[in-house]
């Protein structure tokens, strides 16, 4: 199954107006995306926000249905929370509330910056000790090494799948085998990985997985999901509770739901979750295989183009690479290239070394130029990003 280009640019207008190559950052929406939203909002201001919900009920379940046939899951493992950082803030300190002193996490050289964070704040609070798993001769995090350091003390891997710059694809199956084999529970960041590539949870071995709407789904910002493996759901409790994820039984007691809706909270934006769902079926009506092919395609290209550039030096790394092509232009500050780009109509982003601390710093980075394609990405929208590159600084 091939991407019809011309149907999916005329179904976003976006299109009309820029060059977007920041999907990694917000992708365009489609129009049925917006479209759901904004009805759904004006249904709330006509009727109320309480009887719109109301009214929306049969298809606020079915997101759940949506998000479970993308991930292979099954629905009761699924979650619909605010952001991917809510998603994996509820995973990773739900299974951090057990740890003690000795405890190790192992996370990967490319890990984001917000997960490390998190996991510096627990290993203060519980004298667990965060580990990285070095990387081999691709720039990906080595899985001889995750074996080697496997042993009784690991509690918990923690890898981020795509990370934000190098365009880098991490082994995930494969340290999902170590992980299983070892018994030890596996957390995925799959915030750039969701609606880039396709996604089984089986196959990839991950205990919880976290995602975002905005980037490759095309959903609106604001929407997030988890996804918690059944046989690890039923011995987790959230961090934090509210009477949605626990129902108040007693005077002195509650009971969490049985699902994975007790890592939710009772208030959510309702307009955004219906554009949710009607993102994943539209990037599940493409086929996520067919937009696999072409991001790759795609990027690929990019990265040939870029490298013919005198003074440009594509920074991308790993076996497998995705749809996001970083790279320096020689003698040029990223920030300058991205306003000279954006006066042109054309979008890109810029990542810096405090999202990536430890890859940046081994790679001796500062700050990089971010260019991330979609499948709606045109040959020509290339051509026009590689020439306003390659235009002299002023």
């Amino acid at each position: 199954m091939s991407i019809d280009v011309t149907r999916a640019r005329a179904e976003t207008p976006g299109t009309a107006h820029v060059a977007h190559f920041n999907n990694a950052g917000a992708s365009l929406p489609p129009q049925p995306v917006l479209d759901t939203v904004m009805a759904h909002l004006q249904l709330e201001a006509r009727i109320g926000g309480y009887e719109a919900e109301d009214a929306a009920r049969d298809r606020l379940e079915r997101v759940y249905d949506s998000i479970a046939a993308l991930l292979h899951a099954s629905r009761e493992e699924v979650a619909v929370v605010e952001n991917a950082t809510v998603a994996w803030d509820m995973a990773f300190y739900g299974l951090a509330q057990d740890f003690r002193p000795g405890d190790r996490i192992l996370t990967g050289v490319a890990e984001y910056a917000a997960n490390y964070v998190a996991y510096l704040q627990v290993a203060r609070r519980t004298g667990a000790v965060v580990e990285v798993v070095p990387n081999d001769a691709h720039g990906q995090l080595s899985i001889s090494a995750l074996e080697s350091m496997m042993d009784a003390r690991v509690r918990l891997i923690s890898v981020t799948h795509i990370p934000t710059n190098g365009g880098l694809v991490n082994p995930a199956a494969a340290i999902g085998r170590i992980a299983r084999l070892a018994g030890v529970p596996f957390l995925l960041d799959a915030c750039q990985t969701a609606g880039q590539l396709p996604i089984d949870v089986e196959a990839l071995g991950c205990d919880l997985l976290s995602a975002t709407g905005r980037k490759f789904l095309r959903a609106p910002r604001g929407t997030g999901f988890l996804y918690v493996r059944k046989a690890l759901l039923e011995r987790l409790e959230p961090p934090m509770l509210d009477h949605h994820a626990a129902p108040w039984t007693s005077a002195d007691g509650y009971t969490l739901r049985p699902d994975a809706r007790r890592f939710e909270s009772w208030e959510s934006n309702i307009a955004g979750k219906l554009g949710l769902g009607v993102a994943v079926d539209y990037a599940l009506g493409w086929g996520v295989e067919a937009i696999w092919e072409r991001i790759r395609h795609l990027a690929e290209r990019l990265r040939v183009r870029l490298a013919d550039v005198p003074g440009v030096i594509v920074r991308d790394v790993g076996q497998v690479k995705c749809g996001i092509v970083t790279f320096t232009v020689e003698g040029q500050a990223p920030d300058v290239v991205r306003q000279r780009l954006l006066a042109q109509g054309i979008n890109v982003s810029v990542t810096r070394r405090p999202s990536t601390r430890l890859d940046m710093e081994a790679r001796g980075l500062g700050e990089m130029l971010r260019a991330s394609v979609h499948y709606y990405n045109t040959e020509e929208e290339l051509e026009r990003l590689v020439g306003a590159v390659a235009q002299p600084s002023s």
